[in-house]
């Protein structure tokens, strides 16, 4: 089977679990593609240039709706004019990179460029480190249980009572979508009580650690995340930081900002 039937059998299935939504996109045209606070959105994988972007998405919502992850949300009227179009707020729930990305496949008016086929070049934007100092892993601080549990917060399939308890049921016909998010909030919990390497062993990029990497840092004696050229500012290294120290900055490339300054 070829990669781009893998790709269409893949938004079927998700259809006929239930994963689809009746997401409404509304909007109003014109919009501008800058937020509330003046700086651009960070897009779905593969959106094509900004400009561009905002002539062909018709905010229909489709991106959302095969989203896996709920990693995909509408622009209200607190990020600006661009009122319906796609966005993510990697504080929310960063970009998980399906192998197969439903969410371009399922773009109706090429806003998500269907070319990019690969997660390695979805090209969303760089991640950076604007608050270091905050780092835990600086100070061999270790993650805990409250620090996970923010990230359970965000995992819409949990019930309320495995919420609370953050603990998972097992269910004997979970969907593709549950199963999904099990794995990641799973992976999530191996790492109570350990040094804090969350956002380097979180990153869902292949080989990731040609993407984020921790060093040691000789002035505090610990170690902290260095963002390396591979990154492609998907935002789960964001999701998943206990104290925010990093951040995602939209449309750049990493030479744009780490080699140029």
């Amino acid at each position: 089977m070829s990669e781009q039937n893998s790709r269409r059998d893949f938004i079927k299935q998700l259809s006929a679990l239930g994963i689809l939504g009746g997401v409404v996109a509304a909007g109003i045209g014109g919009a501008s593609y800058l937020g509330a606070d003046n700086k651009l959105l960070l897009r779905p994988p593969a959106a094509v240039d900004e400009d561009d972007f905002l002539a062909l998405c018709i905010k229909c919502g489709q991106c959302l709706q095969v989203c896996p992850y709920d990693s995909i949300i509408l622009a209200d009227a607190d990020e600006g004019n661009g009122v319906g179009t796609p966005l993510i707020d990697p504080l929310r729930r960063g970009c998980y990179l399906c192998p197969l990305l439903p969410c371009v496949l399922a773009c109706p008016s090429g806003a998500l460029d269907h070319h990019v086929e690969d997660v390695k070049k979805v090209e969303m934007g760089i991640a950076i480190t604007p608050r270091m100092n905050a780092c835990i892993a600086l100070e061999n601080k270790t993650v805990t249980k409250d620090m996970i549990n923010r990230i359970y917060d965000h995992t819409i399939t949990l019930t309320v009572n495995e919420a609370q308890n953050y603990k998972l049921e097992e269910f004997p016909n979970k969907s593709d979508k549950r199963e999904l998010e099990e794995k990641v909030l799973q992976k999530l919990d191996t790492f109570e009580g350990k040094a804090c390497t969350l956002c380097v062993d979180m990153c869902p990029l292949p080989n990731a650690n040609d993407a984020i990497r921790m060093i040691a840092d000789e002035k505090s004696g610990g170690n902290k995340p260095e963002i390396l050229e591979a990154c492609v500012g998907c935002g789960v290294c964001v999701e998943v930081c206990p104290t925010s120290v990093l951040a995602i900055k939209p449309r750049v490339k990493y030479n744009e900002y780490y080699e140029k300054g």
